[in-house]
């Protein structure tokens, strides 16, 4: 019976009521037609300002004084340092590195919150780096129909040309990305040097070929598949969002019905609905992502704002109000459909406690930054025998200090103790003083481990377990260090 049932089903034709399409869709290549207006001018603004960062900051310089480095930016895996200008990490201090991951977190959070995913259409690195790449692309191979042709058109020898130009200069620009990243971890004009001379370290050009691969395959070639199926952002931030936060919509209240541009007139001149939207399809033809926003909003639109500039374009030649695409949302549109005033809500609760918890982590992060010290002391005590009863009665302990110097240079601490009053103390090897007191040198970004001798004449109370700090005193003038133990009698 089994049997029967499995061959009938399969004489049967398939059924494809519940098929939901492939797992993946092949990639259309898109033609983002170039735009002007408000918004291309900012993320052109704001391509110049962050590549001119990102190219140029590892060539500035800051005097830290003589032997250290002189980059302003430097991550120095060699000496185990990150330089930012004045402010110096130590390993110690990852949670620095913490902070600014935090940092970073909500200010996508408060961006979010305001404009949707305003961070992936003018400041992603994938945006970024594909805009420009596009700018070369438009600059090669002309306008979008020219580019549409092209495409479609049989290699021939102009063909072959205009293609090795474009990818020439792709990889010149993936090249200098790649090594624009690795003069990050060293000195920047040295390394420029050795790499026109070939003679850079063999890590420098496998991390350079390495950037400079994904540098051009990803801006390149799979452009706005980065953002649509690789980047996990845009599904977080979709759970993130609200009603309230303004991202690029299309004005349904005001487009539809939409139609050509005469019908559209005509049905107003017979007093019937007609709306502004003239189906000119400019808003999808400026997409980078292939998104047509008269759809509603999507997972693929990045809110870049170049529909809007296309949509104002040629709102004014028609001479009808621009915005009809603009940073709005749903809640506004069903207000304007009730007769309601429409509202932005900028500044609400959520926006206000992302912003709060900004200048909470940056408080925190800047106070610690300011009362850091730059030397450190750790003491242990020995664990046998605990004390010592010398010839003459007195109680000794040892302990074993340890003194970090985070400087650049030299340092020299007198050791003190206190919470003892009349206590000897020694440094086993350590024949310098100051007042009385030893004097340890500890070199640059270094520690130093010194065998540490307290001795007292006087009686002690029985069982005795007296708290004292060994005080390390910078002898050039500074905070002193100190750590806590306890001096310990029969």
């Amino acid at each position: 019976m089994i049997s029967l049932v499995i061959n009938h089903a399969k004489d049967r034709p398939a059924s494809h009521d519940n098929d939901e399409g492939p797992l993946y869709a092949g990639r259309q290549k898109i033609f983002p037609n170039a735009v002007h207006g408000k918004f291309r001018r900012i993320k052109t603004a704001l391509l110049i300002v962050t590549l001119g960062i990102y190219y140029f900051l590892p060539f500035v310089r800051w005097d830290r004084g003589p032997d250290a480095p002189g980059q302003a930016v430097l991550v120095d895996f060699a000496h185990q340092r990150f330089y930012f200008f004045f402010i110096e990490i130590w390993p110690q201090e990852v949670y620095y590195i913490t902070g600014l991951l935090i940092l970073a977190a909500l200010a996508l959070f408060l961006m979010n919150a305001v404009g949707g995913r305003v961070w992936c259409g003018y400041l992603c690195p994938q945006t970024v780096w594909t805009d420009l790449f596009l700018a070369v692309e438009r600059f090669v191979e002309g306008d979008r129909r020219s580019r549409i042709r092209l495409e479609n058109a049989p290699w021939s020898v102009a063909k072959l040309i205009r293609r090795s130009v474009k990818h020439t200069i792709w990889l010149a620009i993936a090249w200098w990305t790649g090594g624009a990243w690795v003069l990050y971890f060293a000195d920047a004009p040295t390394l420029v040097h050795q790499l026109a001379t070939l003679t850079a370290p063999p890590m420098a050009w496998i991390w350079i070929g390495i950037l400079t691969a994904t540098t051009y395959t990803l801006a390149g070639h799979m452009r706005e598949q980065v953002c649509t199926y690789m980047c996990p952002w845009p599904r977080i931030q979709a759970a993130l969002t609200d009603e309230d936060a303004l991202t690029v919509t299309y004005r349904y209240d005001r487009g539809e019905p939409r139609g050509h541009y005469k019908k559209n007139e005509a049905l107003r001149l017979a007093g019937l609905p007609a709306g502004d939207c003239v189906d000119c399809f400019q808003c999808l033809h400026a997409c980078p992502t292939g998104v047509d926003i008269r759809d509603g909003n999507q997972l693929a639109c990045v809110n870049c704002g170049l529909c809007v500039d296309a949509c104002d374009s040629v709102m004014t030649k028609l001479n009808r109000p621009t915005g009809l695409i603009a940073y709005d949302n749903d809640a506004n549109i069903r207000r304007r459909l009730a007769g309601e005033k429409e509202v932005r809500r900028i500044v609400r609760p959520r926006t206000i406690l992302y912003a709060g918890l900004i200048l909470f982590v940056a408080g925190i992060m800047a106070f610690a930054l300011g009362t850091r010290e730059v030397s450190g002391i750790s003491v242990l005590h020995d664990r046998n025998p605990v004390y010592i009863r010398l010839s003459d009665g007195t109680i000794r302990n040892g302990y074993t200090l340890r003194l970090l110097n985070k400087l650049g240079t030299e340092a020299r601490f007198a050791l003190s103790v206190t919470g003892l009053n009349g206590a000897e103390i020694e440094a086993v090897g350590i024949a310098e003083t100051e007042s009385g007191r030893p004097v340890v040198m500890v070199r640059p970004d270094q520690t130093q481990e010194v065998r540490l001798l307290v001795t007292y004449r006087d009686e002690l109370p029985p069982q005795a377990s007296i708290r004292i700090g060994i005080v390390a005193t910078p002898v050039s003038g500074g905070e002193a260090a100190i750590a806590y133990d306890y001096f310990k009698g029969p």
